[in-house]
């Protein structure tokens, strides 16, 4: 029997170091300043400060990769993980082509934002096992919320009153 565990332990430990050969693209692409978030909505600096605390790690061009990112399979999983966020939802680049140009789309992105942090779906539970800095408390996700809200309305006024002027 123990001939069997050492002969198990040494196949894991082979397995393991030869995963360590298959590494994913860790990317942080370059943002053009036009294409981001800030440069199409209006982001007050203590909303700012939430987004790039809380979603920025998964949310943009702009994550950061600690350590156990190298090491797989962590690695592939944070790979897929930021990839899948960055899919969803960009704030770097909320100008990606046909994306959130039209203003259903950013409505229905600012809605979507509102509706995750209020339900507290987001940030996910797995990801604040390791950072807890992230968590939002609720003046937090009024913060968010309140300016989804708004900046919805702010936009939607602002559409209303570009058609009239034509």
């Amino acid at each position: 029997m123990l001939k069997i565990l050492k002969w198990s332990a040494m196949v894991m430990l082979v397995l393991f170091a030869a995963a360590q050969f298959v590494r994913p693209a860790r990317t942080n692409p370059l943002t053009e300043d036009v294409r981001t978030a800030q440069a199409h909505l209006r982001l007050p600096s203590e909303v700012q400060a939430v987004l790039k605390r809380a979603c920025y790690d998964c949310h943009s061009n702009e994550t950061r990769w600690p350590w156990y990112s190298n090491v797989a399979p962590v690695s592939w999983f944070l790979t897929d993980h930021v990839d899948h966020g960055r899919k969803h939802l960009n704030f770097s680049d909320w100008a990606q082509a046909g994306r959130y140009t039209e203003k259903q789309d950013v409505y229905g992105q600012l809605d979507e934002i509102r509706k995750e942090v209020e339900a507290r779906n987001m940030p996910l539970g797995s990801y604040l096992i390791l950072h807890p800095d992230a968590k939002l408390s609720d003046p937090e996700i009024k913060v968010i919320s309140d300016w989804a809200v708004s900046e919805r309305q702010r936009l939607a006024i602002e559409s209303r009153e570009a058609l009239n002027r034509k």
